[in-house]
């Protein structure tokens, strides 16, 4: 549209000039041209930078969100959680986030994509949620059960290795206590049953107990910005890439929010022509669309 006004501003001018009786000189008539040649070029300059951003067509993280120029990405492992973030399943471009009950909600300039996971059709996948089901399905993509674990927010640590044994959690005197309910088992299902009891007694408050602060130098992928308590918030660094000549970096957000939703990449308001990357220059006092952490709110699993 840009382009075609462009256009019509220098139809415009000729016509205008021919209308008074007067032949536009060729000094005058390269000048024009010269200036929407100019105007033309800012604009497609401008397209190109957010085009090489954002593929629309990539169907994963890393295949729709490209870094910058000048920027590579961290290196990771195939079984790291990293590599598990950049290749998480993205809807198609311009989806709007689904919540639990069917409704959608609307993209104030809040997120760029949508990561297509279910959620299921409680209202329990809300932020803090995300992070421990996320770090949770990674863990046990790669058969590290006994490192499936998270603390109510009473204190108590429910592991998802007596999960699997077939036992389940039965308040006794008012305090959890593993029953043996069910026969062995370790599918799927069985950990996003674990997940929705969690969800239900865990929030920012317990994870942010959990978790151990850690300072801007050392952030990584899988890192968390999280303010406990209630209201509080999360989001969860999803992915990180390096300036190749000066060693900024720079690092994308997800998050889910209430009520339950789907996780989304979050957009970066503050800077649009890096977004949806951030930059660790601005995570001193990180801006969200939702929420403003502070470089003591970042902190890391142990």
């Amino acid at each position: 549209m840009k382009c075609r006004k462009i256009n019509n501003v220098v139809i415009f001018i000729l016509l205008a000039c021919t209308s008074c009786g007067q032949k536009p000189s060729d000094k005058n008539l390269k000048e024009n041209l010269a200036i929407a040649n100019t105007k033309l070029s800012e604009h497609e300059s401008e397209k190109k930078s957010i085009k090489d951003v954002i593929d629309t067509s990539g169907m994963t993280l890393q295949k729709r969100i490209n870094v910058p120029d000048g920027f590579m990405r961290t290196e990771a492992l195939e079984t790291s959680f990293t590599s598990h973030l950049r290749n998480l399943p993205l809807k198609k471009h311009g989806s709007l986030v689904r919540m639990h009950n069917g409704q959608f909600k609307a993209n104030d300039n809040v997120y760029d994509a949508v990561i297509d996971l279910p959620i299921g059709k409680r209202d329990l996948h809300q932020c803090a949620d995300a992070i421990m089901r996320l770090r949770a399905e990674w863990l046990w993509k790669n058969k590290r059960y006994s490192e499936i674990h998270f603390n109510f927010t009473s204190g108590w640590r429910c592991d998802y290795s007596e999960w699997m044994k077939g036992k389940r959690v039965k308040l006794i005197n008012g305090k959890p206590s593993w029953v043996q309910s069910k026969p062995a088992s370790n599918t799927p299902q069985d950990l996003w049953s674990y997940l929705e009891l969690i969800f239900t007694y865990a929030g920012t408050l317990s994870l942010s107990r959990e978790l151990v602060k850690i300072t801007l130098s050392q952030m990584e992928v899988g890192d968390v910005f999280i303010k406990g308590g209630s209201p509080g918030h999360a989001v969860l660094i999803a992915d990180m890439a390096i300036n190749t000549s000066n060693g900024e970096k720079i690092f994308l957000l997800m998050q889910s929010y209430m009520p339950a939703q789907e996780i989304q990449l979050l957009k970066n308001n503050d800077n649009e022509k890096l977004s949806p990357w951030y930059s660790e220059k601005q995570a001193e006092e990180l801006s969200t669309p939702e929420w403003d952490f502070t470089v003591n709110q970042l902190m890391r699993f142990k």
